[in-house]
């Protein structure tokens, strides 16, 4: 069976970091389901597609929301990051991935590493139509403090949704990273304060809790954040059954 392909335009380009960028685009509607993934193809190299994953949920007027971080080495991640203009049109393929959430299910476990934030979001804000979402936890993450590029979004959304609490981790507070003149003109309020972050890995942090052996959990990031994640998840008790795990 041919693959399906829809077309979608540019309309907003954030570049919030070096190596990151949020993308908006609009245009047909691409029937996907929240936490899957789609290949695209960009205009700046048509024949190399980029794995990546919607950070909204299904819309009737066709908007999409992609976070683009640069891949060492990753031609079409960086072209996306640093040359992405308005009026661009991307071709998008058919969605894939299974991660999901059970609206009538129990507690909710989320792990993001990165912009594997953008799949949990899309599950976040789609939960936040129901009537009666569960519990979530969304533990993200990064190496620095300057990697938790939407720590101000997700503070303003617990705020507005009190069933979310997310966790913000870094693995080092004192690195400050290497000077980044596009974090530094942002000059972005996280809205976490000291109390609130979390020292470590990802992967040690939320394994820390115990075995979650009654809760949905997801996990999302790095091959290798996903597998260490995954690995210490199980040591600690939680069933391998229960985790759901999509390397981003």
């Amino acid at each position: 069976m041919a693959q399906r392909t829809w077309s979608s335009t540019v309309v907003e380009h954030h570049r919030l970091r070096e190596d990151l960028a949020v993308v908006r685009l609009v245009g047909d509607v691409v029937p996907f389901r929240p936490g899957q993934y789609v290949d695209v193809s960009v205009p700046q190299n048509s024949r190399l597609l980029r794995r990546l994953s919607p950070a909204l949920p299904p819309s009737h007027d066709g908007k999409l929301e992609f976070h683009v971080k640069t891949v060492p080495g990753g031609w079409v991640s960086g072209s996306i990051v640093k040359d992405t203009q308005p009026g661009d049109v991307w071709q998008i393929l058919d969605p894939r991935g299974n991660l999901s959430v059970d609206e009538n299910g129990p507690t909710v476990i989320m792990v993001a590493g990165g912009t594997g934030l953008a799949p949990l979001r899309s599950i976040i804000l789609d939960l936040a139509q129901t009537p009666n979402p569960p519990q979530v936890y969304l533990f993200f993450g990064g190496r620095t403090l300057r990697d938790l590029y939407a720590a101000d979004m997700l503070w303003l959304l617990a705020d507005q949704f009190p069933w979310l609490q997310p966790i913000p981790v870094v693995e080092d507070l004192s690195d400050g990273g290497p000077p980044d003149g596009w974090f530094d003109r942002l000059n972005v309020d996280i809205g976490f304060g000291d109390d609130h972050l979390i020292e470590g890995t990802l992967a040690d942090v939320v394994a820390s809790y115990g075995a979650f052996t009654e809760h949905q959990v997801l996990v999302c990031g790095s091959a290798a954040m996903v597998r260490s994640t995954r690995d210490r998840l199980i040591e600690a008790g939680t069933p391998a059954e229960v985790i759901q795990f999509d390397p981003y």
